[in-house]
């Protein structure tokens, strides 16, 4: 989208972003309307060893998302199921990692970790680049915003095949719409006659990951709605706001609670055609915020950032962990080590 952008095509890669979303997320509503109870008789014949090798497949999958060097993916990999294990061990209730710490008995928060690495180490490396004045960027005047008939040839098929990996990838434990998303994107400049142009404005590096993320969101709701569990951090966060209101996750809501069930298959609907129908008319709102200079937009977003991973918990420990983990994040950039599979690794 950034490099669609420097080209004057901002508009159209926030109308393939909208459009994509809406498609994708129509078809994971009805997906789960369809296989809902299907699935929820196959899956409960899986078991200790078949979640593990499924995590194994996971872990492996991810050394694709990694560009360049497999030997820094896996070391990436082994980093984040190293900070994954921070905290209390749930079988032996013992403290692994913490240090004396106690804001580390819970482990390491999600949220400090990936803010950390993708935004605040990711505007080190701006700002770097902005103080050098090496690399500023040039945005084109915003010539349309519908795509061409160019790039509607390249994203509707990389929506098609977003769309696919969201419905089954977000199925496996630890999935949801990040992973989908770097797999898709991955997915589409792995088999794409031109990949170098990926990063620099490839409508289809837009339509497939915004394809897959929504999609995902939608199909992760099934192993929560058929089994009761979450399959990764947003679902496990849905479970407390369902047991909160007295529902149960599990085959019984189908069965006992129909009402709700299809109400919210409803809702899933009802939210993708409003995100088509908030999104669209102000594409033309959202390109002008491109005329904000880099010198008022990065504090901006730190100081919006740290305010978010606050508000939370309201720990300052958490603000602490972002910085760590910011910081680490610029170094990464700097040995060219790709964050995602150790993300991944740690959910």
């Amino acid at each position: 989208g950034y490099g669609m952008t420097r080209k004057g095509r901002g508009g159209a890669a926030l109308t393939i972003a909208a459009v994509g979303s809406f498609f994708a997320g129509t078809v994971g509503t009805l997906f789960i309307a369809v296989f809902a109870p299907v699935l929820s008789v196959v899956v409960l014949k899986f078991g200790a060893p078949e979640y593990f090798m499924l995590m194994v497949i996971g872990l492996i999958a991810s050394v694709i998302l990694a560009q360049g060097s497999v030997l820094r993916a896996l070391a990436m990999i082994m980093i984040g199921l190293l900070l994954g294990m921070v905290g209390t061990d749930m079988n032996s209730g013992q403290y692994r990692y913490t240090f004396g710490s106690y804001e580390l008995l819970q482990g390491i928060p999600f949220l400090p970790l990936v803010v950390g690495l993708f935004g605040i180490a990711d505007i080190l490396v701006a700002v770097e680049r902005y103080v050098r004045d090496e690399t500023v960027p040039t945005i084109s005047r915003i010539s349309s915003l519908w795509p061409n008939s160019e790039e509607v040839r390249k994203a509707v098929p990389a929506s098609l095949r977003g769309t696919v990996i969201g419905l089954f990838l977000c199925l496996l434990p630890g999935g949801g719409a990040l992973m989908s998303s770097f797999v898709a994107y991955s997915v589409e400049k792995r088999f794409s006659k031109t990949p170098e142009g990926f990063g620099d404005g490839d409508p289809a590096g837009v339509a497939a990951p915004e394809s897959a993320n929504n999609a995902g969101s939608q199909t992760a709701f099934l192993p929560l709605l058929t089994l009761g569990l979450p399959s990764n951090a947003v679902m496990a966060l849905m479970t407390g706001a369902m047991l909160i209101q007295g529902i149960v996750p599990g085959p019984q809501i189908m069965t006992k609670q129909p009402d709700l069930f299809w109400g919210l298959i409803a809702s899933m609907w009802i939210g993708n055609l409003m995100l088509l129908v908030i999104n669209l008319p102000l594409v033309g709102l959202w390109v002008q915020l491109l005329k904000i200079r880099y010198r008022m937009l990065f504090p901006v977003i730190i100081v919006v950032s740290l305010i978010g991973i606050y508000g939370v918990n309201f720990s300052t420990f958490d603000i602490f962990l972002t910085a760590l983990f910011g910081l680490f994040g610029y170094l990464m950039h700097k040995w060219r080590c790709e964050p995602a599979p150790l993300i991944l690794s740690f959910v």
